[in-house]
């Protein structure tokens, strides 16, 4: 009870206080968060952005003075841990562990030097056709360029979980996916897992109370725009990219971020 009354507590804290008095100064910083979920050489579904789409995306911000920054450098900030990102700041993150992170973005990541952030639902990993498996993840950690978080652990509809199970089922299985998820991954991977993507970008503040128990202290949604000083860092923005984020529709996505 102790637990969750404090839990209740910093969330309000979050979402009352300005962001000149709990949190840091928050100035011009404009970073988007850009989310992809699957790669490859043509479209197979409508979460596929082909491999030469996405190396067009990465020449872009190179070749236009962004930089891609590691997730928990923002995170950081938003914590009161590390200055503000420089401007023109991005960030790059892919949800779900879907093979072709390994297979078609993983050499796109080494030749660009890029670090990119994966949110993983473990449960598919190492079981799944689709998904990579430990072995794959375990190869790609050392390299450097990859942080690993939470996606839960089988990426639930919590809207619909809230509707078919009864309070205290629901309450159990939304405690059991945020816990089972960090466990599993802290241990197969040795990683620091503090942060969680919401599947479907839902959630409210029952959620993130839990997610705070849990341990987690950034949680990521999906909304189009860049995380800003309207924005907490318990339910940050997300950009979900898609293969028509090409030429000047991803220009203005990256416009947000103000020039230095």
């Amino acid at each position: 009870m102790i637990k969750k009354l404090l839990a209740i507590l910093f969330v309000t804290l979050l979402f009352t206080f300005s962001p000149s008095g709990l949190l840091p100064a928050w100035g011009t910083v404009h970073v988007p968060i850009l989310l992809y979920h699957r790669f490859g050489p043509v479209v197979a579904d409508s979460m596929t952005v082909t491999t030469t789409l996405f190396e067009s995306q990465l020449k872009y911000l190179r070749d236009s003075g962004y930089k891609v920054i590691p997730l928990r450098e923002l995170t950081d900030y938003y914590l009161g841990k590390r200055p503000a990102p420089q401007p023109r700041s991005v960030v790059i993150t892919v949800d779900d562990g879907h093979i072709s992170v390994y297979r078609d973005m993983f050499p796109l990541v080494r030749k660009y030097t890029i670090p990119v952030t994966l949110f993983i639902y473990p449960s598919a990993i190492s079981n799944a056709s689709y998904a990579m498996t430990w072995g794959q993840l375990r190869e790609i950690k050392d390299t450097g360029f990859f942080d690993f978080q939470s996606h839960t652990f089988w990426h639930p509809n919590f809207k619909k979980e809230k509707k078919r199970l009864k309070p205290a089922d629901y309450q159990s299985l939304v405690g059991m996916q945020l816990k089972k998820s960090k466990e599993k991954l802290e241990k197969e991977l040795n990683v620091r897992v503090t942060m969680l993507a919401w599947p479907f970008g839902i959630y409210d503040d029952d959620l993130i109370h839990a997610a705070i128990e849990a341990g987690y202290v950034a949680t990521f949604t999906m909304e189009r725009h860049p995380a800003n000083a309207l924005d907490h860092v318990m339910s940050l923005p997300r950009y979900l990219m898609t293969n028509g984020g090409t030429g000047r529709t991803f220009a203005t996505i990256l416009a947000d971020s103000p020039r230095g």
